[in-house]
């Protein structure tokens, strides 16, 4: 907090702050896209659902492929960086979190960013939160509940807390 940069992502953070708030009173999915194209500044693909609410602290960090599928109330923390691959499913309530702070406490108001990848064809289930620097492998299932705190195979099925390798897709 320190740092004399601060002010600009505050700024960053109300400017996203307003837009989330257009985003989660839009009236239809067209309408929704429209206000997540104004949050990533990039073109989401008419193909691409995203149901309110959504939550998000920068969204310029999000990338988005096409035909993904992001169900309500989901929360991404994208400072370091999130990319959705295509044909990715997102269930209700996940949180992905691209930023995490030191445990020290001399150094905790510091953020380290660490970017988060989901592999084409990924489904995360209803309540998932997946942790910084993770990638989720090609069309892996991550059950509901699981927190992904790891690296995760393609083509397979990860549950828990920590999340682990259950079973291979058949």
């Amino acid at each position: 907090m320190n740092d004399p940069d601060y002010g600009l992502i505050g700024a960053s953070v109300e400017e996203t702050m307003r837009l989330n708030l257009k985003l989660n009173s839009a009236q239809n999915l067209e309408e929704a896209r429209h206000y997540l194209s104004e949050i990533t500044g990039t073109v989401v693909s008419e193909d691409t659902t995203v149901f309110t609410p959504f939550y998000t602290n920068f969204g310029r960090h999000i990338q988005l492929g096409s035909n993904v599928f992001i169900n309500h109330a989901c929360s991404f923390l994208d400072l370091g960086g999130i990319v959705i691959e295509d044909d990715v499913m997102i269930g209700p309530r996940v949180n992905i979190t691209s930023e995490n702070h030191p445990i020290a406490t001399s150094t905790r108001n510091t953020l380290i960013p660490q970017k988060v990848i989901i592999k084409k064809g990924a489904w995360l289930g209803a309540n998932v939160t997946v942790l910084p620097g993770v990638t989720i492998g090609e069309h892996a299932v991550i059950a509901a509940g699981a927190v992904v705190n790891k690296n995760v195979e393609p083509e397979s099925v990860y549950a828990g807390v920590p999340a682990k390798k259950i079973k291979d897709l058949e």
